[in-house]
């Protein structure tokens, strides 16, 4: 049970520090950067993708021994896709506002790496409740760090909040945060912060490597890397059978 409550606490607490998907694996940077410039927007951003992210992750989990190995990443969009299309629906019909300012980001949410990683990295190798869990722990490290960059892109760059002016309106705004520029100085900045924070209470930084991306099942790179390792160890049996004779010749000259 003990075992049991770690896991799921490891699990949970993933995502909104150690693996944060913005701060700390630098994934799904095209929507966070595009859509932050508003809180509504980030918002919307947010919990669409925390939506997709457990309900996708739930549907995968319970396929996951149905679904061929040579055609999941497949079998994964679709999935995905269709909740994409359920929630893209929704916002149209009661959200308009927030429709508008997400724009063509929204149904692009089918192919943010996060969800797709999280597919392929977690929901195909572990059973439906934890599976959940972790979409809504990465969804909600996600949500922070949207809501972490348009806040101080907001307030900064609009001087408002939520579209309420906040800042007087005789203080001009810096526009520099309302522009990409100002997306990437904001991103670097609250990213140094957050890699701070989880030196500080013993988190080591997140690797990004193979095993975590969704295509390495089938990624020239991995059997490109597989072939140079086994032409180096013939490389270095060679060498080694070469210095072996040459030791033998010597020997036998003696």
């Amino acid at each position: 049970m003990s075992t049991d409550k770690a896991k799921v606490k490891e699990v949970f607490t993933r995502g909104l520090i150690r693996e944060n998907p913005i701060f700390r694996l630098v994934l799904g940077m095209c929507s966070s950067l595009a859509v932050s410039t508003t809180l509504i927007g980030a918002l919307g951003m947010s919990v669409s993708v925390l939506v997709v992210l457990i309900c996708s992750n739930i549907v995968i989990s319970l396929l996951r021994n149905f679904i061929p190995n040579t055609v999941r990443i497949p079998a994964y969009i679709t999935v995905i896709a269709g909740f994409v299309t359920i929630v893209q629906m929704v916002i149209k019909a009661f959200f308009p506002e927030i429709d508008g300012l997400l724009g063509i980001y929204l149904p692009l949410i089918v192919v943010n790496c996060i969800i797709l990683g999280r597919a392929e990295a977690f929901a195909n190798k572990n059973g439906v409740l934890i599976s959940a869990l972790d979409g809504l722990s990465m969804g909600l490290g996600y949500t922070i760090a949207m809501i972490s960059i348009a806040f101080i892109r907001e307030l900064l760059g609009s001087g408002t909040l939520f579209g309420v002016q906040v800042i007087p309106a005789s203080i001009p705004p810096i526009m520099l945060f309302a522009l990409p520029a100002g997306g990437f100085l904001v991103l670097g900045i609250l990213m140094a912060v957050c890699n701070r924070i989880a030196e500080h209470f013993g988190q080591p930084k997140a690797e990004l490597g193979c095993d975590s991306c969704a295509a390495y099942g089938r990624c020239p790179a991995k059997e490109f890397e597989a072939s140079q390792d086994e032409a180096q160890t013939d490389a270095d049996r060679k060498i080694r059978k070469a210095g072996a004779r040459a030791k033998r010749n010597e020997e036998d000259r003696k």
